[in-house]
């Protein structure tokens, strides 16, 4: 099966920052085709060059991502592997900072999460303890609506553990009662005792685990269920760019989340609430008869200028639930990374989709139990971190979302101040602008 054939998997690697996920990940894409021999190679010698001979896989992941960060763009099959059955992309480097917001704004719903767990003493109990990522990750990752997990119990080759069935028992029983807590059904989950940088269980079974009779990670992958793609719904198309092409016109760039799009159709964009008629559909390069969930495509409108739409806006069928302008919505919002009380008032950017607009804390209605959805405290008179809260927002500029249930890429944010991801929040209802006309 080529590429084009394999089912399309987005994969997010979650865990806290020294459980070895760029190492794993690294390996993964390596021994799986995704990255070349040579880039390795160059990197292995790198990275012995530079004293640190036992990072050369975290070293691939870790090159590539300050290369990413200095803008330079790096060649995307970098983070795709393919295994057998399924064509995978990583959705971000492990253990960036920024992957809550890439996640929920990034042109992706992670359809997978690898759980990543340290297995040495110490270095479990502090991924796992209220101050630790795993707990946050995790939530984070249920909240998203990520449903599919797998755990791999890495660094089983560290001389503490010596690829310990006990200590493998321990960490199992352990993570399985907090992701259960946090919404997962554990029985549902393979735990995998790996070695990102020997390699143990990852493609290969490894002789050091007789005792365990699980799949491989790669067959844990290959047993993922995919994603289901919403083609029946109607179009929503979030914009990233809109280009003027000489000879052509206007072309919006965007990701197909649900609905299908065809030249000829009569499409709106919200929150401008301008129609037009689709002229045609490229992907690649290449015409196409229709755009499906997941096509990332470029599309032709007549008689609209590049200064009527932009990045932001969201397209969708003029004749079948159009997108509108939202006057407010009520969110539920995790509290993950703020310093001080957030109270009435409070006015962060919102990443939603590939909108960026300031957004009113207009109302804090609740408190409530992240757990149980149960309201613990109302009307509180402020909120910090850990908390989780139902709460209005109005946005200081036109902008289009929607419910998390009915369209999930448009219905979940990351709340940004101070330079980095304060918040999340997932959309429960939404108060539409009714047309001016």
């Amino acid at each position: 099966m080529s590429k084009k054939d394999k089912v399309h998997i987005n994969l997010v690697v979650i865990g806290h920052v020294d459980s070895g996920t760029s190492t794993s990940t690294g390996h993964l894409i390596y021994k799986c085709g995704g990255t070349a021999k040579r880039t390795i190679e160059k990197f292995e010698k790198e990275s012995a060059d530079a004293g640190k001979a036992s990072f050369k896989y975290a070293w691939v992941m870790d090159k590539l991502k300050s290369e990413r960060e200095r803008g330079i763009t790096i060649d995307i099959s970098l983070w795709q592997f393919e295994t057998p059955k399924y064509h995978f992309t990583i959705i971000d480097a492990p253990g960036h900072r920024d992957f809550i917001k890439n996640m929920i704004t990034g042109t992706s719903q992670a359809d997978c999460a690898i759980l990543m767990i340290a297995s040495p003493q110490g270095e479990f109990e502090a991924g796992i303890s209220k101050e630790g990522q795993t707990r946050e990750h995790a939530l984070l990752a249920f909240t998203l609506g990520v449903k599919q997990m797998i755990v791999c119990c890495n660094k089983m080759d560290e001389k503490s553990v010596n690829f310990s069935e006990e200590r493998y028992l321990e960490i199992k029983k352990e993570v399985s009662e907090f992701l259960k807590k946090v919404g997962y059904k554990p029985d549902t989950i393979p735990f995998i005792p790996i070695s990102g940088w020997n390699g143990d269980n990852m493609l290969e079974r490894s002789t050091n685990t007789g005792w365990y009779k699980g799949p491989t990670l790669i067959e844990a992958l290959d047993k993922i269920e995919p994603p289901k793609r919403p083609t029946e719904k109607p179009l929503r198309l979030p914009l990233q760019d809109v280009y003027k092409i000489g000879g052509i016109g206007t072309v919006p760039v965007g990701r197909v989340e649900t609905g299908v799009l065809k030249p000829g159709m009569t499409v709106s964009f919200a929150p401008a609430d301008v129609k037009t008629e689709v002229k045609s559909v490229e992907m690649h390069h290449e015409s196409i008869p229709e755009a499906i969930p997941g096509d990332n495509v470029g599309f032709n409108v007549k008689g609209l200028s590049v200064k009527d739409i932009k990045r932001g806006y969201v397209c969708g069928d003029a004749k079948n639930d159009p997108p509108k302008e939202s006057e407010s919505f009520l969110a539920q919002v995790i509290i993950m990374n703020h310093p001080g009380q957030i109270e009435n008032g409070y006015t962060p950017v919102l990443d939603c989709h590939t909108a960026h607009i300031a957004c009113k804390f207009q109302e804090i209605q609740a408190k409530i139990d992240r757990r149980t959805g149960k309201a613990t405290e109302e009307e509180p008179k402020f909120i910090k971190n850990g908390d989780s809260a139902l709460i209005v927002l109005k946005p200081t500029k036109p902008m289009c979302v929607e419910t998390f249930t009915e369209y999930p890429p448009l219905g979940r944010f990351a709340v940004r101040d101070m330079k980095q991801t304060v918040a999340v929040g997932v959309i429960k209802g939404v108060t539409k602008k009714e047309n001016k006309k």
